[in-house]
């Protein structure tokens, strides 16, 4: 498969959410506090931004496609993991898996118009 921009994403957000995960794990009051929803989401965002901005001069339909695959895997393993300490139900996976989809393709948008233009 190689080390291409979708790869590297996926990986970055997917430590991200499992850093998350395992943060709110130990710290229950985190979990507690309805934070892991919002912050799972917005690292699907972020994860979509690095997908667009690490494939600059994509067409724009690979950026978005890329941020929501990117985004979306990294919030499905993330919640796996979540699930997998028994810190939320199964049916999280799903939820979470819609959210960073779409949160990873508005990034996916936003990372288009962000940093330096493709030669």
């Amino acid at each position: 498969m190689g080390n291409t921009p979708l790869i590297r994403a996926a990986g970055a957000g997917t430590l991200l959410q499992i850093l998350m995960v395992v943060l709110g794990y130990f710290v229950p009051s985190l979990q507690q506090a309805g934070l892991f929803p919002i912050g799972g989401t917005a690292i699907g965002a972020i994860t979509g931004i690095l997908a667009s901005l690490w494939n600059k001069g994509a067409p724009m339909a690979s950026q978005l496609g890329g941020g929501a695959v990117a985004g979306g895997l990294a919030g499905i393993l993330g919640a796996l993991v979540s699930v997998g300490l028994g810190d939320v139900p199964a049916s999280t996976v799903v939820v979470a898996g819609g959210s960073t989809v779409a949160a990873g393709a508005l990034g996916g948008l936003i990372g288009r118009f962000l940093g330096p233009k493709a030669a």
